[in-house]
């Protein structure tokens, strides 16, 4: 992340300004300036637009602008004290401006979050799946299939001994399919929270899973221990079953369903959220999203199209993201509507980007991935994420020896957004910081590339977000507060 430019040498009076980076937008009858090199939203007064106006031809000194500032009728003490507060905001950028050289990467960043893959194996056999299917990373041969004992055990004195001096640190539990290994993650959340306890600090638990193996026991293990679940589902039966079958080629929809509905109404003490992963065959993202949450009554439902190399079946063409787009808009539109009345929409591809804008986020890489969130494979191996997992091309080193310090350095450097220099003039940049690792590696075959296939669609999307937040901020703004601690999947 690049840090605010330095207070200038030079006085006022030989400033040559110019209008400094920013990202303009309406909403809700008001006008706002997305700072992109500060990740910020700025409310523009009268003053203010003046103040754009008078630059957007092209730059002027600062007495120029001054003259120009009293000619549209703002007092000279006015216009001063208007120019300098611009300036420290960046705003406005001057001639004697100097940019500080980009923040270098700490050494060590302590853990937030460990994705713990109890097993590799699942008993689904989705075409799309990322770990399994024609663009997998994966290299699991020789290593064991499922996490015993001892490899959690240590998976979690590891987290709290990197953690630093994290207070509230986060375990989610993955696969395959996660609730194949139900009994280790039974003994994993008792060891965790035993230590957690013994040093005064406090373990969040999650899991994904396909719903597939969930049991009236499971769902009042889950519900008893407050362990958030996802489900990743791709909507009524015939979408659904699309894709995500078992080995013999039936589909999953009908065993799942009821499960789905005893989870929801049995697990009492998180939320139940929705993943859909997005196909071409499976993109009817408004009845999909009516089905998850109306139907079986998901709190929040979110989508992703498929990671996957352009030439396969299932991915999604320009048209049908572009259509895609054009279905978010709709349920954008209904969300904004819900939370000028104060009432939960539930489509979480809105919630999440109002969290990042709201928290001020100025991302310097696309996820924290390799930084903040690591990986562990069954066998024990470090991955940057639950995608990377038990690949040994991507590996960061294991549980036992610990992270290795140059090839997460060297990911890291790949992937910060310093390195991609198609990002640099891109003003969606503090959100989106170049796109997925994952899907980077898949397309491109380098987890630092940007995924230039996206960035119409983030920017289209990015806009769409910011005007939903200023409508916000100008009809129910006490709405907006529920999101400064969330956080953003």
């Amino acid at each position: 992340m690049t840090a605010p430019m330095t207070a200038p040498i030079a006085t006022n009076g030989a400033r040559v300004y110019r209008l400094g980076e920013f990202h303009r937008f309406d909403a809700g009858g008001a006008h706002f300036l997305y700072l992109v090199p500060a990740g910020a939203i700025f409310a523009v007064d009268t003053a203010v637009g003046k103040l754009i106006d008078c630059l957007s031809s092209g730059e002027l000194p600062h007495e120029q602008l001054m003259e120009d500032l009293a000619a549209s009728g703002l007092m000279i003490e006015d216009a001063d004290e208007l120019i300098a507060e611009m300036y420290h905001a960046n705003v406005i950028v001057a001639n004697d401006s100097v940019p500080d050289q980009p923040q270098p990467l700490p050494d060590v960043f302590p853990i937030q979050t460990l994705v713990m893959n109890l097993t590799n194996q699942c008993n689904l056999s989705c075409q799309y799946c990322y770990e399994f299917g024609a663009d997998k990373l994966a290299t699991p041969e020789g290593k064991p299939k499922f996490m015993d004992l001892e490899t959690a055990k240590t998976s979690v004195d590891f987290l709290l001994a990197q953690s630093g001096d994290r207070r509230s640190i986060h375990i989610t539990f993955f696969g395959g399919e996660t609730l194949m290994n139900y009994p280790l993650l039974k003994e994993v959340v008792a060891y965790a929270n035993e230590r957690a306890k013994e040093q005064e600090r406090h373990i969040d638990f999650s899991l994904t899973t396909n719903a597939t193996l969930l049991t009236p026991t499971i769902i009042e293990f889950l519900s008893e221990n407050h362990i958030g679940v996802t489900v990743s589902m791709d909507g009524p039966k015939e979408m659904h079953d699309h894709l995500r079958v078992f080995a013999n080629g039936k589909g999953s929809y009908d065993i799942i369903e009821p499960k789905v509905r005893a989870l929801i109404q049995n697990h009492r003490t998180r939320p139940i959220t929705a993943r859909v992963t997005l196909t071409a065959g499976v993109s009817d993202v408004i009845r999909i999203f009516r089905h998850l949450k109306q139907d079986l009554g998901f709190h929040e439902v979110g989508f992703a199209p498929v990671t996957t190399s352009p030439n396969q079946l299932y991915a999604i063409n320009a048209t049908g993201m572009d259509s895609v787009l054009d279905q978010f808009h709709t349920l954008a539109d209904e969300y904004l509507e819900h939370a000028l009345r104060g009432e939960s929409h539930g489509f979480s591809n809105v919630s999440d980007t109002l969290a990042e804008l709201c928290q001020g986020v100025n991302k310097s890489h696309p996820c924290g991935a390799g930084l903040g969130l690591l990986g562990v494979g069954p066998s024990g191996d470090i991955a940057p994420c639950h995608r990377f997992v038990d690949s040994d091309a991507h590996a960061l080193g294991h549980i036992s020896t610990g992270i290795d310090r140059a090839k997460q350095a060297d990911f890291l450097r790949r992937g910060h957004i310093d390195s991609k220099y198609d990002c640099h003039t891109c003003w969606a940049r503090p959100l989106c910081a170049g796109g997925c690792h994952h899907e980077a590696f898949v397309r491109y075959g380098d987890t630092g590339h940007p995924n230039l296939h996206y960035c119409d669609w983030i920017r289209d999307w990015t806009d769409t977000c910011l005007r939903i937040y200023g409508a916000i901020a100008a009809g129910n703004p006490g709405f907006l507060q529920q999101f400064a601690e969330r956080k953003a999947s």
